[in-house]
């Protein structure tokens, strides 16, 4: 199945998803090549980039549950790396 690559961007405006965010993203583990959680205490936010190497509907799928979630936006941007250009 072909698959791409996609950074998910994660803005944690209510520090109480963290526990479902993670919970979603244990989920969804085998896809994730790696995570990175910034903590900006001054602006009590967390910014966390998840990059995912997945098919489009399970990117989509974890994209559509993240952004359910009260308290926080996201953002997910696609790489055209290992697309067929015609």
């Amino acid at each position: 199945m072909e698959t791409r690559i996609a950074l998910i961007g994660i803005i944690v405006e209510d520090t109480e998803a963290t526990e479902k965010i993670n919970s979603i993203l244990h989920e969804y583990g085998s896809y994730i090549i790696g995570r990175m959680g910034v903590p900006y205490r001054e602006k009590n936010i967390c910014i966390i980039s998840v990059v995912v190497d997945a098919p489009n509907d399970v990117i989509s799928s974890l994209s559509g549950k993240l952004g359910m979630l009260k308290g926080i936006r996201i953002k997910t941007v696609y790489s055209k790396a290992g697309q067929k250009h015609g």
